[in-house]
């Protein structure tokens, strides 16, 4: 059982002996062979990875978990990008559309001998017209536009959009400025565009706004009483802030004081009554540039334009009511409503005093604030402040 020195000398000395990849081994345990990465896997169930992958937290860094996100996230951008695409399709087709249907008044900028010369940035003679033409007999009775035939120009607005990045510009001309009409004489404004005045129009009207201040109509539009309506009604109804409670059967018209959402009918009458005010004309200009400043807002709203329940019925009512000049294409409406999105500049043209013409007593201009405010615009630099009126 103990044998001999030697033999115990023999057995105290394998592990001096032994070797491992040809290095003395240390150690008296007996050396066990390598496993592979198979057998190194712990069986499901007990602390693998869910998906049979390395331990270690490596299905983040690569492998089929790493095939799965960039596939995730490729289709994402597929999604979007064709998303992006058919937005933009539906974007240019719609922009033809309501390029191509946009309605066009022929001969209303037509050169003539001795019109202003083109100047910097763009001038819009913007005009409300009293054309009952397309309401029935009982819209006529609910919105009190009366039975007059014939047409008139119940608001008229200049609108200056500047080229050296000024805000717009948008003046009141009050429909009784006391003006020379060309081959006419000396007359109410809204008498050239009068059907009883000899050759009158848009054209004369053009050419009436030219010569009284001076610069270069570019674009023309005009809406009638239907248009006005219809797209007030679809943009959901302005939203206006009422400074004096008005009663207007004339104008069919009731409205209290304070903010409040007006109709498309409601909307007609606020900027056709002539009901308060010491000046009447004067007031009623005020609302108007008020309306049309409220009204752009709304239409230009991501709530109206990106909801095709409003937009389309916003596209229909102005392209199937608005008239433009020649050569006025969807892209002059696009520049227009973003200028009058962005808060223009408004006032009315300076005025003290009146003057007897033959339409009856006419609103007369103060000519030298007048020309300074006319003047500022055909140089395309900022009004003075002593040029414009007070709101």
């Amino acid at each position: 059982m103990y044998g001999s020195p030697a033999d115990q000398g023999q057995q105290q000395q394998p592990s001096a002996r032994s070797r491992v990849y040809g290095k003395v081994r240390e150690g008296k345990s007996p050396v066990r062979p390598l496993k592979s990465d198979k057998d190194r896997q712990p069986p499901a169930g007990q602390g693998g990875p869910p998906d049979g992958g390395r331990p270690g937290g490596r299905m983040f860094s690569g492998g089929t978990s790493g095939a799965r996100g960039k596939f995730r996230v490729g289709t994402l951008v597929k999604i979007l990008a064709a998303l992006l695409a058919a937005l933009l399709v539906l974007g240019v087709v719609g922009f033809f559309w309501i390029d191509g249907r946009i309605n066009t008044i022929a001969g209303v900028l037509d050169d003539y001998e001795g019109r202003p010369a083109d100047g910097p940035g763009t001038n819009w003679l913007l005009v409300g017209s009293d054309s009952r033409k397309g309401l029935t007999a009982a819209q006529r009775r609910k919105l009190a536009t009366g039975k007059a035939v014939g047409r008139r120009t119940d608001s008229m607005m200049l609108l200056h959009l500047s080229d050296s990045g000024e805000k717009a510009t948008l003046v009141s001309l009050p429909r009784d400025s006391a003006v020379t009409i060309p081959g006419n004489g000396r007359n109410k404004l809204n008498a050239a565009y009068s059907d009883a005045l000899r050759g009158g129009g848009p054209q004369l009207l053009v050419r009436t706004v030219e010569g009284a201040t001076g610069l270069r109509i570019d674009n023309y539009m005009e809406i009638g009483f239907a248009g006005f309506v219809g797209i007030v009604d679809a943009v959901g109804g302005v939203e206006i802030n009422v400074t004096e409670a008005i009663n207007d059967p004339k104008a069919g018209l009731k409205l209290k004081k304070g903010k409040q959402i007006l109709s498309g009918g409601e909307a007609l009458g606020y900027v056709r009554t002539r009901y308060n005010g010491a000046l009447p004309d004067y007031e009623r200009t005020k609302r108007q540039r008020q309306f049309l400043g409220a009204v752009v807002k709304k239409a230009a709203s991501p709530g109206v334009l990106i909801n095709p329940f409003t937009s389309i019925p916003l596209a229909t009512a102005a392209t199937d009511s608005v008239d433009v000049s020649e050569g006025t294409g969807a892209f002059d409406l696009l520049s227009l409503g973003l200028a009058m999105g962005d808060s223009p500049v408004t006032t009315v043209v300076p005025f003290g005093g009146t003057e007897q013409v033959a339409g009856g007593e006419g609103v007369k201009w103060d000519r030298t604030r007048a020309l300074a405010l006319f003047n500022a615009l055909a140089e395309d630099k900022p009004v003075p402040k002593e040029a414009l009126q007070v709101n």
